[in-house]
This record gives structure tokens, sequence and C-alpha cells, in this order.
């Protein structure tokens, strides 16, 4: 049988960092985004009311910020080599991520099969318009994608691989029965199958094809 790889990006594909913080980087609203950021891990806010917010302060937004942030973010090395083996293999490769699909989507250039993400509207972004919450992804969301996915590849939740490293993961990581927490906090440390800390996504695949 098939497997399914899905991968978080924020913290997992991107240690340390978050698509926000490096468009904020871009755009010098680093400060702004790490309140942001806070604010979400503290639980004050939710993740609709950090992509509307974000939206807010993404007004001016434009493709060559975006393109600019994807190339010089740091990028786990390996990416690309562990996606071209799990094709090699007949498997399948995912990215499911809460953060903007204007991002996350950049991700199929280098070989993942799909790249769901919230939903954003074109750039130039209108001004004063309202972010549309039904496509904005929760973490549960990662669930109902992964089922979605099996459904598509004629799958099951037994076959699928979770890899990610925080709070949006963990419901994700009980359904699945292994996981990779790759530099992962206290948050997926009890939950996952296996560990990995470093800098190379290929290491952390290792730990699922090698044992």
């Amino acid at each position: 049988m098939a497997r399914l790889h899905i991968f978080d990006m924020d913290g997992t594909l991107l240690p340390g960092t978050s698509a926000s913080m490096e468009i904020a980087r871009r755009i010098d609203r680093v400060s702004e985004f790490r309140e942001l950021d806070a604010a979400l891990v503290h639980g004050e806010i939710d993740s609709y009311d950090y992509a509307r917010r974000a939206y807010r302060m993404w007004s001016a937004l434009t493709e060559h910020h975006v393109a600019g942030a994807f190339a010089e973010a740091p990028w786990l090395t390996g990416i690309r080599e562990v996606w071209a083996d799990i094709t090699a293999r007949g498997d399948h490769c995912a990215v499911i991520s809460l953060s903007p699909d204007f991002f996350v989507t950049r991700l199929r250039t280098w070989g993942v099969h799909h790249a769901r993400a919230s939903v954003f509207p074109a750039f130039p972004f209108a001004p004063g318009a309202v972010l549309d919450p039904s496509g904005v992804l929760m973490p549960e969301s990662k669930v109902a994608i992964a089922d979605e996915l099996c459904a598509h590849y004629g799958v099951g939740r037994a076959d699928c691989v979770a890899y990610g490293d925080s709070l949006s993961d963990t419901k994700l990581f009980g359904v699945v029965p292994v996981s990779v927490a790759v530099n992962g906090d206290d948050h997926v440390s009890g939950l996952a199958t296996h560990a990995y800390t470093g800098g190379d996504l290929r290491e952390a695949y290792a730990l699922v094809t090698d044992s």
C-alpha cells in the first residue's frame, strides 16, 4: 500500500520561522508580527483572527515581496530530494499549512504533490476588503484535508506519515500511526513516534524509511 507523507511548513520545513515572519522582514513589519505571533501562542486570538490582522498589514503586499521572502527563507535542506524519493517510491506527499496560499503553493515547483493552505485574495489586495473566514485553515483542518487526500489516493489514515513541530500539528499527530517531530516543541514531543533535531529533511525522512 502506498503511503501519504504530510508536511507542516511553518517551524517544520521553515525551522524557527514562518511565512508571515519572512514576509514581515521584506515589508519592515517584524515587530508587529512578533506581537501577533505571541497573541496566537498565548491563545489570545485564533487562526482566523491572526489571518485577518495579517491581511490588514499586508495591504501593500506585492508579488515581488512574496517571491523574495520565499527565495530567501531559511528552508531545511533536502526538501526537493525527499519529495523526489517519495514520488519514485510510488508514494504521495502534501504540505498542509495554516499560512497563506500565495506563499505555500510555491512549494509545488519543488515537487510536492499537493500544497493546501489558507486562501487569500489575489494581489493586489482591495483596500478595506474583508478576508473570507471559510478559506482560513484551523489546526483541525489538517485532519479534514488529510482525509480528503486519503480518499483521493485510495489510502487510509493508517497509511499516513505526518511531520510537524508544534501545537497546530497535534490534531493530525493524534490520528495517524507514524509521525515525526521535526525540531518539535513540547506539544508534539509526547505524541510523535519519531523525533528529529537538525537542518536536513532527508535525515528526518530516513527515520520512517530506514527503520
